[in-house]
């Protein structure tokens, strides 16, 4: 398997995907999202694994994934992380849905509502833009404070440039983000006995 391989997994569109499931074809649906953005909404059937907990645990992970896997997030980014670190202990028939959650949902495709939480992107964009606030404004009085708002664009700008985001880990890490299910064991046992967020 080549490099390029690895670092782009195949995408499918809301529609294809949903033509699957309505045939009865249904692949193994991942939803990489935190806990909480998951519990907010989710396709019917999909199982939440979190990027951190998938990227640490993916060998064992991959044990018990030996069919279609189509990997969802909000928009696609997190996926593809996923579906790279998935490609590299060589899970065949990988996919990312083209678009995430978002294209689903555009496409009015069946979804599971839950409690309204802020997706992760959406503090990621709180927290950065507060501390660049703050920074701006102390920086009337403490004029090194304005390094501070530096740092954060220069870490927006590497967030962008590599497609990942150290803040959103790290705020994906806080209990309003987790869960009581974002256990490796607990994540194992729904994907052995098929019970995802069918409900």
């Amino acid at each position: 398997m080549s490099t390029s391989d690895i670092a782009r997994p195949a995408t499918l569109d809301a529609a294809s995907l949903r033509e699957l499931i309505d045939s009865g074809r249904a692949p193994r649906l991942l939803d990489v999202r935190t806990p909480a953005e998951f519990e907010t909404s989710h396709i019917p059937g999909s199982y939440n694994v979190p990027l951190d907990l998938l990227k640490e645990h993916r060998e064992e992970l991959r044990n018990h994934l030996d069919e279609d896997v189509v990997l969802v997030c909000r928009s696609g980014a997190r996926a593809s992380q996923a579906g790279q670190a998935l490609a590299g202990v060589g899970l065949p028939n990988l996919k990312v849905l083209n678009g995430g959650i978002m294209a689903w949902q555009a496409a009015n495709a069946p979804i599971k509502q839950g409690a309204p939480r802020w997706d992760l992107e959406r503090q990621v964009r709180l927290v950065a833009g507060s501390i660049v606030l703050v920074s701006v404004l102390g920086s009337v009085f403490v004029p090194q404070l304005k390094w501070v708002a530096g740092f954060i664009g220069a870490g927006l700008t590497f967030a962008a440039v590599t497609n990942t985001c150290a803040m959103g880990m790290l705020l994906g890490k806080l209990p309003y983000n987790r869960g009581a299910s974002c256990d490796l064991d607990t994540i194992v046992g729904q994907l052995r006995e098929g019970t995802g967020g069918r409900a």
